[in-house]
């Protein structure tokens, strides 16, 4: 299927009768029309494959990148992320299919919190940090409508901190994030670690199709990882994607239930769903601020 990388696939998933999936040039009918929050990603039965070369998103080139990312792997592990959860692509580690996961982060997945017993990962984002700054200067249009629509979902729910838009400018800013237009429909980006978010989402630009609103939707869902949250469906992904029941890691330190929220989920139960569907709200619904002001 390949040799020696991990390839992305075009993940557009709609039709009138079911949902067409597609993956490089295998295509499979599936059930209600609905799409992927991230770019799909050929699967693999017993092996993880590695990418070849450098990764533009949170690594450089270096000698010792394998040993990084097996390391990632291996900490992931642990942590109790299944293995074919676990995707390398150009020396990249992905878990969940939209997440990118450093080195750190995957250090810190190891370390135990027992006063905490929260649906996030182990990693959050520090309450003394104040102001997220968002360079959106790479949106326009309906992709810069959604942005800001999607900062004002957080800044709405007075958490610990605020988002503030830039276009570059990192004046006082504790942590920035890079809304980067990559893709082809859906979304990526990752886990927090040394108590600042992840400092990129990427929108595929496919999406300039859709409804300003379900822009909104998978850009406050992408923002939504970088500070600590997990897939609210990662125990069983058809619930929201359909098809086969997928389980992402129900145990362990990597998915901790927030308290207060429910610990099933269902088709437009919460903005953190793995799948979207052609039409959303961009909204959160109630179990995604409780669980948004529980941890901030």
């Amino acid at each position: 299927m390949f040799s020696k990388a991990i390839m992305f696939a075009v993940g557009c998933r709609t039709s009138a009768a079911g949902r067409l999936r597609t993956s490089g040039s295998m295509s499979e009918s599936l059930g209600a029309p609905i799409l992927e929050q991230s770019e799909e990603i050929h699967m693999f039965s017993k092996a993880i494959m590695f990418a070849v070369g450098c990764s533009a998103l949170t690594f450089g080139c270096g000698a010792d990148l394998s040993d990084e990312t097996q390391e990632i792997q291996d900490n992931l592990v642990q942590a109790g992320f299944p293995a074919n959860d676990i995707m390398v692509v150009d020396g990249v580690v992905y878990v969940g299919r939209d997440a990118v996961v450093t080195l750190e982060a995957s250090r810190e997945m190891l370390e135990t919190d027992s006063s905490q017993e929260q649906f996030r990962t182990t990693n959050l984002v520090s309450r003394t940090l104040t102001n997220i700054c968002i360079n959106g200067s790479a949106y326009t249009g309906v992709f810069s409508t959604a942005l800001n629509n999607a900062i004002a979902n957080y800044n709405n729910l007075g958490l610990t901190f605020r988002m503030t838009r830039t276009t570059g400018s990192t004046s006082g800013c504790g942590a920035t994030i890079t809304a980067r237009l990559s893709g082809g429909t859906g979304g990526s980006s990752g886990f927090p670690s040394g108590g600042r978010p992840f400092n990129v989402i990427n929108v595929g630009p496919s999406l300039s199709s859709f409804p300003v609103t379900t822009i909104e939707h998978v850009i406050t869902h992408e923002l939504g990882h970088t500070v600590g949250f997990r897939h609210s469906d990662f125990f069983n992904r058809s619930i929201s994607c359909g098809g086969a029941a997928t389980n992402q890691g129900q145990a362990g330190v990597g998915a901790i239930l927030v308290p207060g929220t429910p610990s099933g989920a269902q088709v437009g139960g919460s903005l953190m769903n793995s799948c979207f569907r052609q039409n959303e709200s961009g909204n959160f619904t109630g179990s995604d601020v409780t669980a948004l002001q529980n941890l901030y």
